[in-house]
């Protein structure tokens, strides 16, 4: 990332304070609910290594998560579950999740940089920005946050379902999710909309 900061720097020109970054973890999986971040980083701080957390391993998204949080002006986290997402779409059911994130930060961001090419209906302004996560440290950080997250729900569910391997694909549309799921049945944390076309798998 070159300069993770430059759009910060921009927005912050134009009179806001405290931009967040959003970004979610968890749209295509068959099981599970989405989950998004939103972070508030100080200008020019410096985390090394924060990329977009799909370029990143396990592991180190694992050990940027503390350090995201410790040096975050705030942050949150929201869910939308697989109820939700059945009901609404998985597009809304991210907004929505995207919603709780900034809802729940502790300080209040004024402007908001998602990423993505659209915008969740927020109570700030904001833009979207494709391939965020890979130009602003503010979206990288929220991916990490998010992904990280949402694979440790992912792990609690493997403990409860072991027959499924959660661990392993984390709710995506695996073979061996397939699999898993011919054999044993949709599970109550499946998204029912994600399957309906099942029997031609």
């Amino acid at each position: 990332m070159t300069d993770g900061y430059a759009v910060q720097r921009r927005t912050e020109e134009q009179g806001f304070r405290y931009i967040c970054g959003i970004d979610e973890a968890g749209r295509g999986p068959l099981a599970g609910p989405v989950c998004a971040a939103s972070v508030i980083l100080p200008m020019d701080c410096q985390i090394e290594g924060l990329n977009d957390s799909k370029k990143l391993s396990e592991k180190k998204r694992e050990a940027l998560y503390p350090l995201i949080i410790e040096q975050a002006v705030s942050y949150g986290i929201g869910w939308a579950d697989e109820e939700e997402i059945d009901e609404k779409n998985i597009l809304q059911a991210t907004f929505l999740a995207m919603l709780r994130a900034v809802e729940s930060m502790k300080i209040s961001a004024d402007y908001a940089l998602v990423d993505g090419n659209r915008m969740p209906t927020l109570d700030i302004p904001g833009e979207a920005i494709v391939k965020g996560d890979e130009v602003c440290a503010c979206i990288a950080a929220a991916s990490i946050l998010a992904k990280v997250s949402r694979d440790r729900f992912l792990l609690e569910l493997d403990k409860r379902y072991p027959e499924y391997g959660f661990a392993q694909h984390k709710g995506y549309g695996t073979k061996a999710h397939y699999s898993a799921i011919k054999t044993y049945g949709i599970l109550p944390v499946h998204r029912r909309s994600f399957l309906r076309n099942l029997s031609e798998k």
